[in-house]
């Protein structure tokens, strides 16, 4: 029988398989469902503009309690998450490797092509990096 999933390996898999997760900044009770991107360890969003709202964070250094659900009817979290929260600003080598892939993950783009020049003018690009924190389920 195999043993428990190591920490990382859960949180890279469930939340790269989730399509939306519940996103809650530390110091509150509000999560928040956003849709994200999972890549090479780190979960990115696209907040504010056009785009999905995530106020509470307007500066690195914040952190979060990502909840990421199972994909299953009737199946609950399968895991909650500590975060170090970071804005990815434009025309870093960060941004420039993870907005493409968030530019073909997000559906329906109202701009088309224009959408990551959009983002750079009005939206954030937030990186949520794991702790190696769990938080309660419950």
């Amino acid at each position: 029988m195999p043993g428990p999933v190591p920490l990382p390996a859960l949180i890279d898999e469930a939340t790269r398989r989730s399509g939306v997760v519940w996103v809650t900044p530390v110091g509150t009770d509000r999560p928040v469902a956003v849709w994200h991107l999972w890549h090479d360890g780190r979960m990115y969003v696209v907040t504010g503009g056009l785009e999905q709202s995530l106020p509470q964070f307007g500066s690195s250094g914040s952190r979060a309690v990502v909840a990421v659900r199972s994909k299953a009817q009737q199946a609950g979290l399968v895991v909650r998450w500590v975060a170090e929260v970071a804005v990815v600003e434009p025309g870093s080598a960060s941004w420039d490797e993870v907005v493409p892939l968030l530019h073909a993950r997000r559906l329906n783009a109202p701009d088309g092509e224009d959408q990551p020049a959009r983002w750079a003018r009005e939206s954030r690009v937030l990186s949520f990096t794991p702790t190696g924190e769990l938080a309660p389920l419950a």
